[in-house]
Formats: structure tokens, sequence, C-alpha cells
């Protein structure tokens, strides 16, 4: 018999058989996913300011959108090597940081408090679709080219772009804090009905409507560091989105140490997010912010641990499983929670930052994961059980943050402070 092997399938199914990598070291493999994760970070850090001063909610996620999208284009058609691979991976996660955070933000920012957590919550769902949408994009495609995947799920992106570009409108708290009244009334005409625009009208033609200053793009984020209650509320949400990333983005890659069927565990999955973003739907008005995601990641953080102490074991593998998609139910639910949170814990000036530092947070314990998991094959407990006690530990944190269910939305860091003191929240202020 003879020493040498070959691929199973066409060598540009993956990277790996099409740049050779087989052989190659854990780094240069873990590369371009790494590429990614840091491309969302600093995109996070360098675009999350300019949605709150410069470009708006709306010009940030279109031009996020395209980024995103073009990226893909250009990995599928350019991809020579690891290095461009990699490079262009790096260039999608920048795009691609600030577009739940913009879309999240403008579609809330529109609505008044009575329904602003279900239209939170409608995004929610349409990302778990989205998720969903993959492995029937992939069994189009044949799994026979890694390139083909890549422009099925990057091409109906500049669709979107479109759909923004011609049907969304900005915000028009943003637009009135920024100084630019009438443009606040006009995109208020396109989104109100006759009714409410006449009832809100008055308010935007006050005299003492506040004016921005386009020409500083980075005054948001010095709002936030610079007054102690919002930088202890970002902290706080900061460390608490640190914990759930871990399992969120942990959990779906942990699947390949179960034994169980890879495809329909990740299928399961994906199917969690449905459940997780209606139970948040349902609940999003009846429950304290600080209860659910407290309550949430106990019972998150409790069953991933629940995944190791029941063992692998062939007897015990659907209620392993089940653990795990609970655990995974409820981390879904917390995230859908605690970026709502976030977004009535901060005024219209710095809420894009906010949140989009929050988000970064995530992705920020998503990048822990990787080495957990790798980790895990060895000693399950290195994986499902750090995951549980991370999100358990890190949900703890609601505590020190102030109730926001049922309370208005300001649009000033100086209102929210008012608004803070007339419900006595010792921690909104101090």
């Amino acid at each position: 018999m003879g020493t040498t092997w070959a691929w199973d399938a066409p060598m540009e199914a993956t990277i790996i058989s099409e740049y050779g990598l087989q052989c190659a070291n854990s780094f240069l493999k873990g590369l371009p996913a790494s590429s990614f994760f840091i491309g969302c970070l600093i995109g996070g850090l360098v675009l999350a300011t300019l949605a709150d001063s410069w470009l708006g909610r709306k010009n940030m996620l279109l031009l996020s959108c395209l980024a995103m999208s073009l990226s893909g284009i250009f990995t599928a058609m350019f991809s020579s090597n690891i290095w461009v691979y990699a490079f262009l991976r790096f260039v999608s996660g920048f795009g691609r940081a600030a577009i739940g955070t913009c879309s999240l933000v403008l579609a809330t920012e529109v609505v008044g408090k009575q329904w602003r957590g279900q239209v939170g919550v409608i995004g929610f769902v349409c990302f778990a679709f989205g998720f969903l949408s993959l492995p029937g994009v992939a069994f189009l495609t044949g799994g026979d080219s890694w390139r083909a995947l890549y422009m099925w799920t990057s091409v109906p992106a500049l669709v979107y772009c479109v759909l923004v570009f011609v049907f969304v409108r900005e915000s028009p708290r943003w637009l009135l804090i920024r100084g630019r009244r009438q443009e606040a009334m006009d995109a208020l005409k396109n989104i109100a009905t006759l009714h409410q625009s006449s009832l809100t009208l008055s308010f935007f033609g006050e005299e003492d409507a506040p004016r921005g200053d386009d020409t500083d793009v980075y005054n948001a984020m010095r709002m936030l560091v610079s007054r102690p209650w919002a930088l202890r509320r970002l902290l706080t949400a900061s460390c608490m989105c640190v914990g759930v990333g871990v399992v969120y983005y942990g959990m779906p890659l942990a699947l390949g140490n179960l034994p169980f069927n890879l495809y329909l565990s990740v299928t399961l999955n994906a199917l969690s997010e449905l459940p997780g973003s209606f139970l948040t739907f349902v609940l999003i008005n009846r429950l304290n912010r600080r209860i659910a995601i407290i309550g949430f990641t106990l019972v998150s953080g409790l069953s991933s641990i629940m995944v190791v102490v029941v063992g692998n074991s062939e007897d015990l593998m659907i209620v392993q499983v089940a653990f795990e998609l609970l655990s995974f139910l409820c981390a879904v639910s917390a995230l859908n929670l605690m970026l709502i949170f976030t977004i009535e814990l901060f005024p219209t000036c710095v809420r894009n930052s906010a949140v989009s530092m929050s988000r970064q947070a995530l992705v920020f314990g998503g990048a822990f994961s990787p080495p957990l998991v790798a980790a895990g094959r060895k000693n399950p407990f290195i994986a499902y059980g750090v995951f549980g006690i991370v999100i358990a530990v890190c949900g703890m944190f609601a505590f020190f943050l102030p109730e926001t269910r049922g309370t208005a939305l300001a649009d000033t860091m100086d209102e929210e402070e008012d608004k803070a003191q007339k419900l006595g929240s010792f921690w909104a202020t101090h």
C-alpha cells in the first residue's frame, strides 16, 4: 500500500484543502476566524461613535452592510492564499461590527416605550431565521465550493443595502439632538400617522432643542467616560455581555465535543434561537430587566454544568443534548434582553456607542470560546463547566444596574440624570 492520500471531495470545497493547510499549525488554521473577531472588535471601537455623532444610524447601517457584503464577494473572487483570505475576513468583521447595533437602535428609537421591547425582539427573530438559512444555502451549493457559499450569502446583502437606502428613515431622535430639526420633522412625517405627527411636531418646534457639533465625531465616547454613572453602567453591562458571549459563541463551537450528530445538533441550536426570541418577546414587558437577565444566566450556567455532570454516556446522550440546548436557549434570551436593557440605560446622544461597546464585549467573550472548546475535547469541564460558571457569575452584575422597564428613553445626559434622580436610583447617578 502507498503512503499517499487524497481528498474525498473537490479541492475547492474548503479553504483547508484548497490552500493545503491540512498539515499547517493551529495558528494558521485559526487565523481567518481570529482575524474576523479582531475586525469586529476594532470595527466596533472605531465605528460605534460615528452613528452617534457624524453619520447617524441610517448611514452607518448602510455603509457597514455594504462593506460586509463587498468584502464577502471579494473574498470569493480574489482570495488566492490564506493571508489574503484572512485580511478580507478582517475587513468583513470590521464592517459587520456596526450592523446589528445600528439596526437595533434605529428600530427602537422610532417607537414608543410600549412597543420598544417587542420591536427590538423582532430583529432577533430575523437574525434567527438568517442563522437557519445557512444550512439550506450550504445544501443548495452542494458543498463543492466555499467560494460559491460566500457569493450566495454576500450578494443578497447588496439588495438589503438598496432597501435601507430607499425605505429606511433616519431616527428623528438623533436628528433632533444634532440640531437638525427640519430633517427630524420630515423623517417623522414619513414614519408616523398624521395624528401622531401633529402631536410630536410641536415638540420638535421648540426653540431650545439641542444642537450637535458634527465636527467632533468622538464626543459621544468622551461623554460616556466622563460621567461616572455612565462609565459604571457601561463597564457593568460589558462584563455581563462578556459572560453571555462566552456561552453564545462557545456552545455552537463545542457541539463537536458531544456524542451526537453534528449536523442535527447545529440545526437544533439554530432552531433554539426562535423560542429564545419568542420567550423574550413574551416576557419583555412582564418581567423586570434585572430579574429576567439574572434568571436566564443562572439557568444557562447550571444547564451548561449539567452537560458535564451527565457525561458522554450513550444512554444519557439525549439528556446531555437537552441540557446543552437549554443552556444555549437561555443564553440567547439573556443576550436579547441585555441588548434592549442597554438601549434603555443610555440616552440618545450616546446610545449607539454604548450598545456597540456592549456588543464588542460580547464578541470579546466569544474570542475566549475556541481555546476552551479545544481544551474541552480532553476535559469537558474546561468547556461546558467554565461556560456555566462564567455566564452565571457575570449575570449577577445586573444587581448593580437600575431597572428600566416601563421608563421613557432619555435624549441627553442631563435628562438621563434627572430621570434617574426622580426614580431614586443611587446606582444611576453616583
